[in-house]
């Protein structure tokens, strides 16, 4: 798919990096000399997977990009979204994390409406938009509106935050490892939900996991980062998610690259242990 040179990427890194509590003894660098760029592509949202081994700074890489404290802003280097420097989080980038986030004194249709709220959106408006995101992500839009939290599944509460995350279409979905605490099944399931709304929206996501099948199967490339501090060390072009997941795993191909890449990563968490 051809770029226009003149249109910035969507999210570019200029030898990033993230140091905490600089010029103190405590001093730890996460990233370092981070750099990559992510295309604006007309019709077609890049899903760019990272992989790495703990502590290796993946999450401070979404967070630079959300604009979220204390990771924001980066000790040296840029962090540019569409050639523009990032200031502060905004409602053009949403945010997935792997602990189940719903606020707990509200109900399903209350919590997917949050964000419809927060902007001023009418009420018969908002609950009308988050009906159709309820449904949307497979939780019924019916018999599960008026649940808490703690009568969720932890499937149906992940459901939960994607929809109030993506009823809002970002521009850029931010997701960290959203779906680890999930059983095998389910995480399946929700791989494959989140690859038809990834495609509706035609948003960029950037997705954290320690998985290397679903980085390989949900990317269209997979940024692999070395030990801490975190620099790249590759990015691998992978196929589209074009088949559903419990097809793509049984194929050679597949197959044999999830082994490359865990072997790398094998590999890096061993120095880590000798280091």
């Amino acid at each position: 798919m051809a770029t226009d040179p003149t249109t910035p990427p969507v999210v570019e890194f200029r030898s990033v990096t993230k140091t905490y509590a600089a010029g103190t003894r405590r001093a730890f660098t996460a990233i370092k000399e981070v750099s990559f760029r992510v295309d604006d592509i007309p019709g077609h949202g890049e899903f760019v997977s990272i992989l790495g081994p703990s502590g290796c700074g993946k999450s401070t890489i979404l967070r630079l990009i959300a604009g979220l404290l204390p990771q924001h802003p980066p000790t040296s280097g840029e962090v540019l979204m569409r050639g523009k420097p990032v200031t502060h989080p905004g409602p053009d980038r949403g945010m997935v994390f792997q602990d189940y986030s719903s606020f707990t004194n509200r109900s399903v249709l209350d919590n997917v409406a949050f964000g419809l709220e927060c902007d001023g959106m009418p009420k018969m408006e908002r609950y009308d938009l988050a009906r159709d995101w309820i449904g949307r992500v497979g939780l019924d839009p019916v018999k599960d509106l008026h649940k808490y939290p703690h009568e969720l599944s932890g499937g149906m509460r992940q459901r939960v935050a994607i929809a109030r995350t993506l009823i809002l279409k970002p521009r850029i979905i931010l997701m960290d490892e959203p779906f680890g605490a999930l059983d095998p099944v389910t995480r399946q399931q929700m791989q494959d939900l989140l690859v038809g709304l990834w495609r509706e929206l035609e948003a960029t996501v950037f997705f954290v996991t320690h998985d290397v099948s679903e980085a390989v199967y949900l990317g269209d490339r997979v940024l692999i980062l070395s030990n801490s501090p975190g620099t790249i060390l590759t990015e691998e072009a992978v196929p589209p998610p074009n088949r559903p997941s419990r097809e793509m795993r049984r194929e050679p191909d597949f197959v044999n690259r999830v082994f490359e890449i865990s072997s790398l990563l094998e590999k890096l968490e061993e120095a880590a242990q000798h280091s």
